[in-house]
């Protein structure tokens, strides 16, 4: 009894006397954390991106010890200042695990080696790898700066405004990795490597240098992660980390998080942002090994080689990006005979890729359904089974019929005016996936296995309109989106028939849905036109149609050319670089950030008619 009233007083004190007094202390601490984290991070670029000497060798060493001393001694004061009525919510399991592991890097310090012929050596080998360390503080280190990034959504900023200067943060952060002297064989001027990286991050493969012949590995894969960051989105990412290793923020928090990845309730933010990410892996995971199966043995590889090509060109396809390791694209001679597979599955995880995670979602339930309803029928009786009337959701009607019907449309018409232009000499079936994959590419991923200059005018008119639809909202495609495009064309069916209101599947659009959407048509157009325009101003010799093709192509982040984007001058490319970035980031979530919004009124103006007709 005596030793638990000891306990309770102690617990009383650290409650009410070191809680209180250490809030100065922690708060300092958490700042040389965020300081350090970043120094981490630059201190591991440093070291992969030059050409290093022993001396700085030492110090880069330093640096990780330091960083590993800093966050043992933030992550022990946490624990102990941690206030059990408020900040309990925000621990989860993998905070724990996370904090153990790295409490696992001090084994090799207090033991010794042990013998070499014991099975303890290999778990002390493990902890005492720098390896092992490396990653644990690189995981800490982007906790704690994703954590620092939603927590500045809490402030009641803009969110608008933090997207996309999120995107503009990695852009040139990825611009300064890329003219890193181990990221090039012959080095990149700085236009070049900020053209690149917003081209990479807002995952739309135009491409002002060749690719394999200007980077080396280092770059191509700094390429692929700002690919990678650019599909899932870097809110998606931040939100992830900062809300999977440190538990929920605050309520305003997760209802910014919840509206830019279209989650409907807050209980289920976090599985929304494990779904994204989990789809992402699974279904580049799929892509990568067919890839690897349509090419292994073909191209005169090495297996790492071959698991590497696949591995790239599956983020690629899956993100719409339209990035390759090949010269020439997919069009490279060692492709175009023989590996269909190839292009079919490309083309199928641009399509994946392209109509939205959240319509991936409900196909994930569908199927869970149809699985639980045929257990029910095999094994089950009785009315235990709840069937369900609405299965797939509006959204997803939408895009899929749409993208069926833009990609069947689009097919027929490449293979019916390239059947002997382009497509000549083709066996029929090569012709016939060669019309499908040119009908999925502008959609949005630059892909290219013909010369786009060798198609017909029909055909790459049929491209530009392809390319302003785009895929769906919320997906790794840019372009006005189908459900955008969709609601324009039920609202005009609705007016030519006379109706009052659109709709669809018994389902009336709202009117907020048709304003917006006619509105960022409207924009769409508007910006296309501006930079066409200014386009011919700098770019005086080239030809209208090209112009025209790579300002849509930019803002519609495709990656399509007519072999235009290497000819540009520097203006040139800073007008594209403009373009990929409006087009990824999205112009409605510009004019949020930039335009101040008008507040609502309870009063309405007398309404009056405009003569339109």
């Amino acid at each position: 009894m005596g030793f638990m009233s000891y306990w309770d007083k102690l617990l009383l004190y650290r409650k009410n006397v070191m809680l209180t007094r250490t809030g100065f202390f922690v708060g300092c601490l958490t700042g040389i954390a965020y300081l350090t984290a970043l120094l981490f991070i630059l201190t591991v670029i440093y070291e992969h991106g030059f050409v290093i000497t022993d001396d700085e060798l030492k110090v880069i060493h330093l640096i990780y010890k330091y960083t590993w001393g800093v966050f043992l001694v933030f992550t022990t004061v946490q624990i102990i200042t941690r206030k059990d009525d408020d900040d309990k919510s925000k621990l989860t399991v993998w905070t724990w695990i996370l904090d153990i592991l790295l409490y696992f890097t001090l084994i090799p310090v207090i033991f010794k080696e042990p013998d070499t012929d014991t099975g303890v050596w290999w778990v002390w080998y493990v902890f005492h790898h720098p390896h092992y360390r490396i990653t644990i503080l690189f995981l800490l280190s982007l906790t704690n700066l994703s954590g620092s990034l939603v927590r500045l959504l809490g402030k009641r900023t803009n969110p608008s405004l933090i997207l996309a200067s999120s995107f503009l943060v990695f852009i040139f952060l990825g611009a300064g990795l890329l003219m890193l002297p181990r990221s090039t064989y012959h080095g990149i001027s700085f236009i070049d490597a900020l053209f690149t990286a917003t081209s990479a991050t807002c995952v739309t493969g135009l491409v002002t240098l060749d690719v394999p012949s200007t980077f080396t590995l280092h770059g191509q894969i700094i390429i692929i992660l700002l690919i990678q960051i650019g599909g899932l989105g870097v809110m998606t990412l931040t939100s992830f980390f900062a809300m999977f290793f440190m538990g929920n923020t605050s309520l305003y928090n997760q209802l910014v998080v919840g509206d830019m990845i279209s989650s409907n309730s807050l209980n289920s933010l976090l599985s929304t942002l494990l779904y994204i990410l989990g789809f992402t892996l699974a279904i580049e995971g799929v892509g990568m090994a067919i890839i690897w199966f349509s090419i292994h043995d073909t191209m005169g590889m090495t297996i790492h080689e071959e698991l590497y090509f696949a591995g790239f060109h599956a983020v690629s396809a899956f993100c719409n990006a339209g990035f390759s390791t090949l010269e020439g694209n997919l069009g490279n001679p060692l492709l175009m005979d023989g590996h269909n597979l190839l292009f079919i599955t490309v083309s199928f995880l641009i399509i994946l890729g392209g109509i939205g995670f959240p319509i991936l979602v409900n196909l994930k339930e569908t199927l869970f359904y149809y699985l639980s309803f045929l257990k029910w029928k095999v094994f089950g009786h009785g009315s235990f089974f709840r069937k369900q009337v609405h299965l797939y959701n509006l959204n997803t009607r939408i895009v899929l019929i749409m993208s069926g019907i833009l990609l069947a449309i689009g097919t027929v018409a490449i293979a019916a005016y390239e059947w002997n232009g382009a497509f000549a000499g083709m066996s029929c079936t090569d012709k016939w996936v060669q019309s499908f994959f040119n009908a999925t590419c502008p959609r949005t991923a630059g892909f290219t296995s013909v010369r786009l200059t060798t198609l017909s005018t029909q055909s790459l008119l049929l491209m530009i309109v392809l390319m302003i639809i785009g895929g769906g909202t919320q997906s790794t495609a840019g372009g006005v989106k189908i459900n955008v495009f969709s609601v324009i064309l039920l609202n005009l069916w609705a007016v030519i028939r006379g109706a009052e209101h659109a709709a669809i599947f018994r389902r009336e659009l709202s009117h907020d849905s048709v304003r917006r959407s006619n509105a960022s048509f409207l924009i769409y157009l508007i910006i296309v036109f501006l930079a066409i325009f200014v386009m011919t101003l700098v770019e005086p010799e080239a030809s209208l149609m090209a112009l025209t093709f790579e300002c849509v192509s930019a803002l519609s982040t495709v990656g399509s050319s007519l072999d235009l984007t290497p000819t540009l001058s520097t203006a040139g490319k800073g007008i594209i670089i403009l373009l990929m970035f409006v087009g990824r980031v999205g112009v409605f979530t510009l004019c949020l950030g930039l335009i101040k919004q008008v507040k609502k009124h309870n009063y309405k103006y007398p309404s009056d008619n405009i003569i339109i007709n």
